[in-house]
């Protein structure tokens, strides 16, 4: 194991939830990490940001890990859920919600309903 791999693998064992992201939760750098940070901050979940732009070996470190192409990528209890698309069909259905709860992850249930009815 790389030590780019090492690092990856304690950042998601020690967090319930990370955010592997182009930029931070503050400043993401591209759209699609824009939006799966802005449904996490939105529903209220506490979680790890890692800039994959700060750190080339981290960028191409998680695309290994994960055995995943794209940025950004998002974890729950050490479980690789998916990148963008995979966490808005999820926001979307429900089913990040019922993640969310099973792994005793806090968040604003409001918040995720508000997001649905949007959506609707």
């Amino acid at each position: 194991m790389s030590d780019a791999q090492a690092q990856i693998k304690e950042t998601v064992d020690g967090n319930d939830v990370v955010l592997f992201m182009k930029g931070t939760s503050e400043m993401p750098q591209c759209g699609f990490s824009s939006r799966v940070a802005g449904v996490l901050n939105y529903m209220e979940v506490k979680y790890q940001d890692v800039n994959v732009l700060a750190d080339e070996n981290i960028r191409q470190g998680i695309k290994d890990f994960s055995d995943w192409p794209t940025i950004p990528q998002l974890y729950v209890k050490g479980e690789f859920l998916g990148g963008c698309d995979i966490i808005t069909e999820m926001t979307l259905s429900g089913e990040l919600d019922t993640l969310l709860e099973t792994n005793g992850v806090t968040f604003n249930k409001d918040a995720a309903d508000k997001i649905r009815e949007s959506n609707a």
